[in-house]
């Protein structure tokens, strides 16, 4: 061994906090996350830093409530922003929207500026503010049900395995007939035809739809539209290209998803921002490694996107997470504990950021054990260190500038330079109503799709029968009269053959036509005409 060598070797016995900050000494540009903890003490001289390059390659941000999870959202949000990086927040407690605004200087920021030599300055990012169907504040995002598409509507719907195969033949055959699915009304019609007399045929060459699942899935349509998805689905779809835009002086646009109006409904907006992350992966090319990620996206309350899902819902989240970063893309995920998270998915999540944990009870102390063998070899007795940091402190592993795992690194983590809070109502008001988007995407359109088509043929069917009915009576009656001349007269008249009137109105395809006009279809259409299918204008 060199006499180098073995110079740096004793460094790293003497020296292991210096050897901690050389990993995240990197020479492209980084974001500046805070400075290193080490024997109890914050050293200001020694930075953690995570590679810009290296955002597209997905992270965790996990921890315990009021840990601090929120405002380290804040902190790279702000440095993706001034890089030029776009950004999506999901405001699910209405307390980012203060990234638009300037912060308040105050003697705790200042403590916390001078530990981690920080160069704080009050700073507002450029934002656009949306909200789920236009329910809350914010520019409506709408989807279709078409591009929200039968394993996502599953999840939100809670079908089991064979239901959800049942739901991907309604949409094949929806596909396959030009019957376009913008709402749930028109969800809703298509079902009710495929299981009514003259529409059950239409299936059976493909595994076909019985009656009990269709009404699973009508009914399980029923309970989503009391939680308000009416809204969320139609007309004009969002362009989830918007979310790319830079603003006129080079930074990245901070895009606010506002949910305070549904976090009451998590499995809901959780599925809907995962149909987000879907269509940019559909809509985007492939770039390879860039630079700077095209955009990062952060999934708040990640572990209610898992709860419940299915295999094949966990499927498309694990193949588009891993596939999604060759588009330019990365995703955060966040959430109190790395269990919470698929492992799949978790394999694929390189830059993590873990705030304290509590082992308050068996269970916890089960989950900090669990979180601790996620991490790579460390100087630190973790489990000590992850049930002792402060607010605002986490421990820190990144990959470098090569891909390489960076060394563990506790870490005080600096302060957001924008508002640590929500703006006034009346501000985030007037700041969606001045979006370009606004006049854009505010106003719904209700255009013809499966549901017009469906009413229109039923009117057609009904028309058609009433038209024969008349015809019928009108000939039964001609005859009766005939007869009745006939006997007047004392001749009897002879015994015609039944008309083709008469034919229809006593075949069983009549009988069965009409039956089913009066029932179900008739039925279910009715009650998403007159019931909570009703568009909010």
């Amino acid at each position: 061994m060199s006499e180098s060598t073995d110079a740096a070797a004793e460094a790293d016995q003497t020296d292991p906090a210096g050897r901690i900050a050389a990993g995240y000494a990197f020479t492209g540009p980084a974001l500046d996350l805070g400075a290193l903890l080490w024997d109890g003490a914050c050293l200001p001289d020694r930075q953690i830093r995570i590679p810009l390059s290296m955002l597209n390659r997905h992270g965790l941000v996990a921890g315990a409530t009021g840990t601090g999870k929120t405002k380290t959202l804040q902190l790279i949000a702000e440095q993706l922003s001034a890089n030029g990086v776009p950004v999506f927040l999901a405001d699910i407690k209405g307390d980012v929207s203060g990234i638009t605004a300037p912060g308040t200087p105050g003697a705790r920021i200042d403590e916390r500026a001078r530990d981690v030599a920080q160069s704080w300055e009050p700073t507002g990012y450029p934002g656009e503010f949306y909200s789920l169907g236009g329910i809350g504040p914010g520019i409506p995002v709408r989807s279709t049900v078409t591009a929200f598409g039968p394993v996502l509507m599953s999840k939100v719907l809670q079908l089991n395995q064979t239901q959800e195969q049942s739901l991907g033949l309604i949409f094949h055959y929806a596909d396959t007939k030009g019957l376009e699915l913008i709402d749930l009304k028109d969800l809703r019609a298509v079902v009710a035809f495929l299981v009514s007399d003259q529409g059950k045929a239409e299936l059976k060459g493909i595994g076909g739809l019985s009656t009990v699942t269709a009404g699973v899935i009508l009914r399980a349509l029923t309970a989503f539209e009391t939680q308000g998805a009416t809204e969320f689905f139609g007309e004009p779809e969002f362009d989830t290209s918007e979310l790319l835009r830079t603003a006129a002086d080079g930074r990245g646009v901070v895009s606010v998803l506002e949910l305070p109006a549904v976090q009451d409904k998590p499995q809901l907006f959780s599925t809907f921002l995962m149909w987000l992350l879907a269509d940019l992966y559909n809509d985007l090319p492939e770039v390879g490694d860039l630079e700077k990620p095209k955009l990062v996206f952060f999934f708040d309350e990640a572990h209610l996107l898992f709860s419940g899902a299915s295999k094949a819902f966990l499927q498309s989240v694990t193949q588009t997470v891993r596939l999604i970063r060759s588009k330019g893309v990365g995703v955060f995920f966040v959430t109190q504990t790395p269990k919470d998270v698929p492992a799949d998915v978790l394999a694929q999540l390189g830059n993590r950021v873990q705030h304290a944990l509590r082992a308050f009870t068996p269970d916890d102390a089960k989950a900090l054990k669990a979180t601790v063998k996620t991490f790579p070899h460390s100087a630190y007795d973790l489990e000590e260190l992850l049930t002792g940091l402060g607010t605002g402190e986490a421990v820190v592993t990144v990959l470098s500038e090569n891909g390489a795992p960076t060394p563990v690194a506790a870490t005080r983590l600096r302060a957001p330079q924008s508002l640590m809070g929500p703006i006034a109502a009346a501000d985030l008001e007037q700041a969606v109503k001045a979006s370009l988007l606004w006049s854009r995407y505010a106003e719904p359109v209700d255009r013809e799709s499966a549901y017009e088509k469906i009413s229109a043929e039923q009117a057609a069917a009904e028309a058609q029968a009433e038209a024969a009915a008349a015809a019928a009576e009108a000939e039964k009656q001609a005859r009766a009269a005939e007869k009745e001349a006939g006997r007047a007269t004392g001749r009897g008249a002879p015994k015609a053959d039944p008309s083709l009137a008469e034919q229809v109105v006593g075949s069983g395809l009549f009988r069965s036509l009409a039956r089913s006009i009066g029932t179900q279809l008739g039925r279910e259409i009715s009650r998403s005409l007159f019931g909570t299918a009703r568009r909010r204008r």
